[in-house]
């Protein structure tokens, strides 16, 4: 679950991305939330809630948000009061701390590789990297499905070349780190920068390339 605020530019209405856009959807509104669904299963993919900024304390806020549990039971009272059945849960951010176990050669390129990379003891997943300087057994930063880059841009399960692909290994550009070199490359993070599932922390990794701990060299 994404959930975004923007009320310069879009006004008091707090978005939430469940899922990404289907083909063909239905748009519904009932009092002040409209629900976005996919026509061929009824699966909701988006609400957006209007007029909820006061309530959930957010008018001086823009941008992603991550909400607490007292503001989810806000929205699920929204949710319901406006007819609808869904019921939200607070979730963990999706760009946690990974670890490359294994890296194979793409089957149908010759710069994309496919790797194993584990985002919590008992979660692997299939990611496929064109990042130069990939190898295994790195701890690198990784958007699972479902999250939103600092640009905007949602990361959801795809396809590179025919190869399915749970994610993005990302770089510190993509991340937007201070002193990021304008060039691909996975953000390969030191040792003791966290344990393997961690959220990613914005703030410890401000001087990683100001203090010289990531290797550039590739």
């Amino acid at each position: 679950m994404i959930t975004t605020y923007n009320p310069e530019h879009l006004g008091d209405v707090l978005m939430i991305i469940l899922a990404p856009n289907a083909n063909q959807q239905i748009v519904t509104t009932n009092k002040n939330v409209t629900r976005v669904s996919d026509l061929s299963s009824d699966k909701t993919t988006g609400y957006n809630i209007f007029g909820i900024g006061e309530k959930l304390q957010i008018r001086h806020k823009s941008g992603q948000l991550t909400l607490t549990q007292e503001q989810i039971d806000i929205v699920n009272q929204e949710l319901k009061q406006a007819g609808f059945s869904d019921e939200l849960t607070v979730e963990p951010t999706k760009l946690v701390i990974g670890y490359v176990e294994t890296v194979t050669t793409h089957p149908d390129s010759d710069h994309l590789h496919v790797t194993e990379t584990r985002v919590a003891n008992d979660k692997t997943l299939q990611i496929v990297s064109g990042s130069p300087n990939i190898r295994e057994n790195i701890k690198v930063a990784v958007a699972q499905p479902g999250t939103m880059m600092p640009s905007g841009a949602l990361i959801w399960d795809g396809e590179l070349r025919g190869v399915p692909s749970a994610g993005m290994i990302v770089s510190g550009r993509e991340l937007r780190l201070p002193g990021a070199p304008d060039k691909p490359g996975a953000l390969i993070l030191p040792d003791d920068f966290g344990n393997v599932g961690d959220s990613f922390n914005f703030e410890k990794a401000a001087n990683l390339y100001r203090d010289n701990l990531v290797d550039l060299n590739y």
